[in-house]
């Protein structure tokens, strides 16, 4: 569905609305839609897409995704944590998992940005050097 320039506008401050200190917050999220809802302006559903696709982005750039080959100790998740939220802010959801398959390192994931110092990806950069 095709939305206006204005109704991008709107959904974009109703969006922006919806952070308090600096953190998305869900219950004020909630309530914008209900208001809109109640409300129903012209083009109205093209908001709430539009409002919906901005949440779904921020959450994507919001999730940090840490691959380690062996499990973490708390000490090293910890320091994960605060060096992470140190480079990209507070509101990040964290999630370690174990991946066998990297033989060795770390690969860090939050949003777009990766960050692999696996020895896996060192092989296959070894394997596509030749």
């Amino acid at each position: 569905m095709k939305i206006s320039k204005q109704n991008r506008r709107d959904a974009k401050q109703l969006f922006r609305g919806s952070y308090v200190n600096g953190l998305f917050d869900n219950a004020r999220a909630l309530q914008t839609v209900t208001e809109v809802l109640t409300v129903k302006p012209r083009g109205y559903m093209g908001i709430l897409e539009h409002f919906q696709r901005l949440i779904k982005l921020d959450e994507a750039r919001r999730a940090a995704k840490i691959e380690s080959a062996v499990p973490l100790t708390p000490d090293v998740e910890s320091t994960f944590k605060t060096n992470l939220e140190r480079r990209y802010g507070k509101g990040l959801q964290f999630s370690f998992v174990h991946n066998p398959a990297l033989l060795g390192g770390v690969r860090v994931q939050v949003g777009s940005d990766v960050y692999d110092g696996s020895v896996a990806a060192r092989l296959n950069n070894l394997k596509d050097s030749f």
